[in-house]
């Protein structure tokens, strides 16, 4: 049984073959990547800090260093595209309906509450306001 925030075993199978293979065998063997992934998507889903990834999952540092390594090697994207396109070869994506709102577009921090710039009028702008 998984526990909460955890790949069932068919996401596991889906995602497994998406995931870059361990070139280097030297040094102690690492946790799975089964194991690093459940600790990112834990950490993801519940919105903690690296730090506080349970101990379960191994050092936290050794999750954050993976998902750094496999940010900057151009994983996350790989997968995303590799999964989108297996949706769309077996019709589950429908490219006809796209929906933004504000859960998903979000302001800048400081767009609300800038302090308003008043300018002073010249002379022709006044008079124009007759």
């Amino acid at each position: 049984m998984n526990r909460r925030h955890e790949l069932s075993e068919e996401q596991w199978k889906q995602l497994e073959p998406l995931l870059p293979r361990r070139k280097n065998k030297r040094g102690r063997p690492g946790l799975s990547d089964r194991e690093m992934l459940n600790a990112m998507l834990y950490r993801t889903k519940t919105g903690i800090a690296w730090r506080d990834v349970p101990e379960r999952y191994g050092n936290w540092k050794t999750v954050y260093s993976r998902f750094l390594r496999w940010r900057d090697a151009g994983v996350w994207q790989q997968v995303w595209e590799r999964m989108q396109a297996q949706a769309d070869d077996a019709g589950k994506v429908e490219w006809e309906i796209h929906f933004i709102d504000s859960t998903v577009v979000r302001a800048h921090q400081h767009a609300a509450g800038a302090k308003k710039v008043h300018r002073k009028l010249n002379s022709s702008e006044e008079a124009g306001a007759d």
